[in-house]
């Protein structure tokens, strides 16, 4: 409201962030971080990620080993100098989506809000629920990957069972879940390859 602009993962706490291969800033294996400008938060969440420990050998609290390795952190340490040319191709990338399938009466494209920005780690439309599985296949066929990213809601999880909404109580997600589909998105895609994949679903459509 006041115009500060702060990055994802810094306005509350602790933020925490995936490094896995796919996102915007990923290392070579899997990989992520907590992220705090407390120090006293900082210095136990390192504990906790050491076994527990501050001292090697010395188990304060319970732990786990949940410790970013050297070459994973060499290469984030590269990429991180350039995440923001990374974000800025990705969101090239993600506009010629939306310039290509606005006018595309089967297809909603991902929402924008003029008070933030987005890093695409995916590109993610609707379709009709009916036509999605079909369209996926259809794609896969022409050579072209697609994704359906959690297929299922969480309150329908076998671990949630008991312990959250029913069936139907949580009408919005079921309903993605079964319309959502991403595209191929990544930093180094070229005009050449985005202009195939749009091409072949307009035409799957």
């Amino acid at each position: 409201g006041d115009g500060t602009q702060r990055m994802a993962g810094t306005i509350g706490h602790v933020g925490i962030t995936s490094f896995f291969p796919t996102k915007p800033l990923a290392c070579y294996g899997d990989g992520g971080a907590m992220i705090t400008s407390d120090e006293p938060l900082a210095e136990r969440m390192r504990m906790i990620a050491r076994h527990g420990q501050r001292v090697k050998y010395r188990h304060e609290v319970v732990g786990c080993n949940s410790r970013l390795d050297t070459l994973q952190a060499a290469v984030l340490s590269v990429k991180l100098a350039h995440l923001d040319s990374f974000t800025e191709a990705r969101q090239r990338v993600a506009a010629r989506y939306d310039e290509a399938f606005r006018e595309c009466d089967e297809v909603i494209v991902p929402g924008r809000v003029d008070y933030s920005s987005h890093v695409y780690h995916q590109y993610t439309l609707r379709l009709p629920a009916m036509r999605r599985d079909a369209v996926k296949e259809a794609l896969a066929k022409q050579g072209v990957p697609s994704m359906i990213y959690y297929p299922i809601p969480l309150h329908q999880q076998a671990a949630m069972r008991g312990r959250s909404k029913q069936v139907g109580d949580l009408s919005v997600s079921e309903s993605l879940c079964r319309t959502v589909i991403s595209l191929p998105m990544h930093t180094e895609m070229s005009e050449e390859e985005q202009t195939y994949i749009i091409n072949t679903l307009k035409r799957i459509l």
